[in-house]
């Protein structure tokens, strides 16, 4: 890496020996520490963001508990690599291999269950697939050593399992107790949602929804179509109220999270305006969220303005700008502001029909026109 030498800027940091050895690459970490703080001292190096040691042991706990779960998605598709190889096709007829049906079936395949009708009757109700349609796809051809291997990938998943549930236990736990000794969170509380969907990923027995509100000290960040409780967990672990108050505008959260297209202006003109590159944890979080907005069948105004960036530049481009939509929550937690549905909010194309026909009533009144000098037919 070539180092700019620091005295053309006029900055003194030593004997020319002593910068010749740097610039020779003869460097060393006490030459490194010594540079470094060089520059911290004349205000050359970008802050970083550090929380505060309550989130960072819950963001700990919370990205052990992100690397179980991404273990055990690897393990599913070891599973379903064996069961291919062992021509039972579950994975086309179950939609998830380790969903009720997939796991019961997957059990009795490892202790050695061949008969297909048998294996069928594992079958859940809701499943799309009927008997039939599962017993045909469940033929083995009993090898044993695929046989051995999948036993030991389902054993790994299930240890794996176990272990996510004993974290969620302990996340559960620090939360009650950073609410518990906080008596000006303890205080709220609200009721339950049951049109969020608890998908199987979330966290068990802990109530985010309450939990969330009483940490935000009575913002319902859940309030909000697309967010879910992985989404909220990840804004408490991440940032945490304390972490997200020391970011002066929403604009300055916003550009943290890599959300604010890097304006490149040369001459006065705009060479690039894309999005700097990097995922943190959180804008990850964000991302999927607006993704879900832009499932929802419902007209929200979130959906709304999501069809229509989707509609003018793409998908990718939709998920972004909704997801740096969805950064503005700073304004929430901050300001002490509840999410406002608008329900009856006007986009451009709509505020465009109004203003013309505001100018067109100016101007009917301007020069005292008539509904009869007009020939306008009124009901």
């Amino acid at each position: 890496m070539k180092i700019v030498n620091p005295r053309a800027a006029g900055i003194d940091i030593g004997s020319r020996s002593h910068w010749v050895a740097i610039g020779q690459g003869k460097k060393t970490d006490i030459q490194d520490c010594q540079w470094i703080q060089k520059l911290h001292s004349l205000g050359l190096l970008s802050s970083s963001f550090l929380p505060d040691e309550k989130t960072e042991h819950l963001r700990t706990l919370c990205r052990h508990r992100s690397g179980l779960q991404d273990n055990a998605a690897s393990t599913s598709k070891k599973m379903q690599k064996y069961l291919r190889l062992l021509n039972l096709r579950l994975d086309v007829v179950v939609k998830d291999v380790c969903g009720q049906t997939g796991l019961k079936i997957i059990k009795a395949i490892c202790s050695e269950e061949t008969d297909s009708e048998k294996l069928s009757d594992f079958r859940h109700y809701n499943c799309r697939k009927s008997k039939d349609e599962i017993s045909r796809a469940l033929k083995t051809n009993g090898r044993k050593d695929y046989l051995f291997a999948l036993n030991q990938e389902l054993e790994m998943y299930e240890m794996l399992e176990s272990k996510i549930i004993q974290c969620d236990e302990e996340i559960g736990k620090f939360l009650h107790e950073i609410i518990d000794n906080d008596p000006d969170k303890k205080q709220y509380y609200i009721e339950e949602k049951p049109h969020k969907r608890v998908n199987k990923n979330d966290p068990k027995n802990i109530d985010l929804n309450l939990m969330s509100y009483q940490y935000f000290e009575g913002i319902d960040l859940m309030a909000i179509e697309g967010m879910s409780h992985l989404t909220v967990l990840s804004l408490m672990s991440e940032v945490g109220f304390e972490g997200i108050r020391r970011f002066p505008t929403a604009k300055h959260f916003v550009s943290w999270l890599r959300f604010a297209p890097n304006n490149k202006i040369s001459g006065g003109k705009v060479l690039s305006s894309k999005v700097p590159k990097g995922s943190s944890r959180l804008k990850i979080a964000l991302r999927l969220a607006a993704n879900a907005i832009g499932n929802l069948k419902d007209s929200t105004p979130l959906s709304d303005f999501f069809k229509r960036i989707n509609f003018r530049k793409g998908r990718v481009s939709a998920i972004s700008a909704t997801a740096r939509k969805l950064a503005v929550i700073w304004n929430m937690v901050v300001k002490c502001i509840s999410y406002n549905n608008p329900e009856g909010y006007l986009y451009l194309d709509q505020k465009r029909k109004l203003g013309i026909v505001k100018r067109i009533n100016k101007q009917i009144s301007r020069y005292g026109l008539s509904t009869e000098d007009l020939n306008l037919v009124t009901s």
